[in-house]
């Protein structure tokens, strides 16, 4: 813990000295500080957070007092630096990709030094962030970074629409930083001052049905920057708006300060109760669900990713929902696995959306576009990005052994263990709410189907030209985030016990203990595992590589308890070698016995058309349109033109169909509250004709109201 102080000061100090090598340094070498220092500063987080997760014990610094609001402290507990190592890891790739996109990128009217000076203030703010140990400094860095996204997102406009989406994005950021200042502020009323610490003890004094203030604005003050529905309608905009070089820091660190504020705010510094829990699974499954529609529907690289955040960011949020319910009704474990999975769940998110967001930005400055409609065939002429960009696909479908596989099967299997609540109309609620995450499981899978396949298989749609000099961009940082996707999948059982750091002084159980055996050894403090259930699991083969492998065994077992024995386990490490002993005997096979053929090319019959032109190929229109039937309820498209073209005389006709979409956000939210503030703004106008007789009217009006009030008081 000694080290732990100066590699904070470190960080700030490598930012700091980022900022000024930017401004002072020659515009051609930023990228070079921009990589040099932000790698750096991210390998002392990465450093920093390892610290204390393995010591185990928070990190306390005081900083200076302040007349009026008490002491500034700087806090880095395990929560805290689950959050602050995800940013190392991802702030390493995107300071490599930055500065080898800004290095290809010619913008000679915002010279690359503003952008520079701007990602390190951004970075400094972020860490300022999730080691504030009172309210006055982390409204103060969340504000701080409000600005910086703003000011990143609008670093490139490419038209009125890029500009009006940043000032979108700071006036949701407003809006929940005042309702996440009021909740503070409401916690620390009671409170001899403005620390955590003191927050904790006030609102353990506050009655149940007062924290529903607190949760409800929290929920929406952080809501909107985890991009949760009904307060998501600016992240899609915002994301498509960003500069791919900003991008992944937008998706892979700033949202998760969204899920870190609700953490922190209703589970560590008061405990919300099982409603505020339902209200949290209801709000995530929505999310979730309505992420991934649209997602399968959008033919816009970024704007389809910017989507699947809002879908990750749901599945999160129902898993914390889940945490507080299963912790109100005092069942431990379960709160424990619904914690962990929600913690794992960000933490792969944060990898596999920052390598898909990095391709994306490979894509467009190779082909100069986004539209899935127009790409293809990229496998031939990028090989190196479309395993990559593969490897995200496999991931963030669920797709073992990648690692959404692990935290996704950890979600489902925390709405099953809803068997233990007492309650019904609870039980109900899960198995809704499990249903609509199941579906957006296969949903999700279809989206990166179309994602991949239209982008990188097939033939080119576009008369776009391969960029030359965007194929010399550095590969590393893909290649870097693909095998993380690869370990977090195949290593769960070494991943959960530094997740259970954070995990069980909240939820007051080990998730380690439940789910994770070393090598299924019957222990003291485990006693839901029985000496015959162990010894069939060993005859299994679950204890294979003891003795050699160190630490814990390699399968994640569940067990329910008496009255309910149902055992969930997988094992993704034993899978991996499954799965590459079938793919070594399916080559030995196919290889021994078609070695002697020989292999003859004949001309395809494509019903009489000389060759397939690109306009017959299948497009991600096509590809997604049953989705849009089914759930036409949601979309509601509106067919602006339809026209039908011959192709190749008699053969085909080519459906063009121009559809107009309103996100269901916008149509059952947003429109009715601006028609219903343009009405009253219109009336209240109409009052304001010019006539002295009305005047007169409406001030003898409200001194009788006056009198009427002053009378019956």
């Amino acid at each position: 813990m000694v080290l732990t102080g100066p590699s904070l000061v470190a960080i700030f100090l490598i930012c700091a000295a980022g900022v000024f090598c930017s401004a002072l340094f020659a515009r051609k070498q930023v990228p070079s500080v921009l990589a040099v220092a932000g790698t750096l500063s991210s390998i002392l987080m990465v450093l920093t957070s390892a610290i204390v997760l393995l010591g185990g014990r928070p990190f306390e610094a005081s900083l200076w007092t302040l007349d009026g609001f008490g002491r500034l402290a700087i806090h880095l507990d395990p929560l805290s630096s689950i959050f602050l190592l995800v940013s190392g890891v991802v702030y390493f790739s995107v300071s490599l990709f930055a500065a080898s996109y800004l290095k290809n990128q010619a913008h000679a009217a915002h010279p690359h030094r503003h952008y520079s000076i701007l990602y390190f203030a951004l970075m400094a703010s972020v860490v300022l962030i999730l080691v504030a140990g009172d309210t006055v400094l982390f409204l103060i860095s969340w504000e701080c970074m409000s600005i910086f996204c703003f000011l990143l997102i609008n670093y490139f406009p490419r038209g009125q629409a890029d500009k009006s989406a940043g000032y979108i994005m700071l006036a949701m950021s407003e809006a929940g930083f005042l309702a996440v200042a009021v909740a503070f502020l409401f916690l620390a009323r009671s409170a001899p001052d403005f620390s955590f610490a003191a927050l904790r003890i006030a609102s353990a004094t506050l009655s149940p049905h007062t924290l529903w203030l607190p949760f409800l604005l929290g929920l929406f003050g952080f809501g909107v920057k985890a991009g949760l529905v009904p307060v998501n309608f600016w992240l899609p905009r915002s994301y498509t708006a960003a500069p791919p070089a900003f991008i992944p820091v937008f998706a892979g660190i700033t949202l998760n300060l969204g899920f870190y504020g609700i953490l922190r705010l209703n589970a560590d510094l008061m405990h919300a109760g099982y409603g505020a829990g339902i209200v949290a699974l209801i709000a995530g499954s929505v999310t979730a669900l309505v992420g991934i529609l649209y997602a399968t529907t959008d033919n816009d690289m970024k704007t389809m990713l910017a989507h699947s955040s809002i879908e990750n960011a749901g599945i999160i949020v129902a898993a914390f929902g889940a945490f507080l319910v299963f912790r109100a009704f005092d069942e431990t474990v379960a709160a424990a696995l619904a914690l962990s999975a929600a913690l794992y769940h960000m933490v792969n998110h944060s990898i596999y959306k920052t390598l898909l967001f990095e391709g994306a930005g490979h894509v467009e400055a190779a082909t100069g576009t986004r539209e899935m409609d127009q790409l293809g065939g990229l496998s031939r002429l990028l090989p190196g990005l479309s395993a990559v960009f593969l490897v995200g696909c496999l991931a963030i479908s669920a797709v073992p052994p990648f690692n959404g596989f692990v935290s996704e099967w950890m979600t489902l299997q925390t709405m099953l263990r809803s068997a233990l609540l007492a309650s019904t109309s609870v039980r109900i609620v899960f198995a809704l709410c499990g249903a609509a995450l199941a579906l957006t499981a296969a949903l999700a899978v279809t989206c990166f189907v179309k994602s991949y396949a239209m982008n990188f298989l097939g033939i080119r749609r576009g008369n776009w030209e391969l960029q030359d000099k965007t194929q010399a961009m550095n590969k590393f940082p893909l290649v870097f985030l693909a095998v993380l996707c690869l370990l977090l999948g195949v290593l769960p059982t070494y991943v959960l016990p530094m997740l259970n750091r954070s995990v069980e002084p909240l939820a007051g159980a080990s998730v380690t203990t439940a789910l994770v055996q070393p090598f299924f050894t019957a222990t003291p403090q485990n006693v839901q595992l029985p000496a015959a259930f162990l010894q069939d699991f060993h005859n299994l083969g679950a204890q294979a590589g003891k003795g050699v492998i160190p630490g814990r065994g390699l399968v994640v077992l569940l067990r329910g308890k008496e009255a309910n024995p149902v055992v969930f386990a997988m094992s993704p490490s034993y899978s991996i070698v499954a799965l590459i002993l079938l793919v070594a005997a399916t080559w030995f096979v196919v290889s021994r016995f078609t070695k002697k053929r020989t292999l003859a090319r004949r001309p395809v019959w494509a019903g009489g058309i000389p060759r397939l032109l690109p306009v017959l190929t299948y497009t991600g229109t096509g590809f997604s349109n049953p989705v849009r039937v089914v759930f036409q309820a949601i979309f509601r498209p509106n067919i602006i033109e339809d026209t039908r073209q011959t192709v190749a005389v008699h053969f085909r006709t080519a459906i063009h169909r121009q559809r107009e979409e309103t996100h269901v956000v916008d149509r059952l939210l947003l429109k009715p509250v601006g028609s219903s503030v343009q009405w009253v703004a219109a009336f209240l106008a109409g009052m304001h004709h010019g006539k002295l007789n009305a005047y007169v009217t409406y001030v003898l009006a409200f001194l009788l109201l006056v009198l009427f009030l002053y009378r019956g008081g």
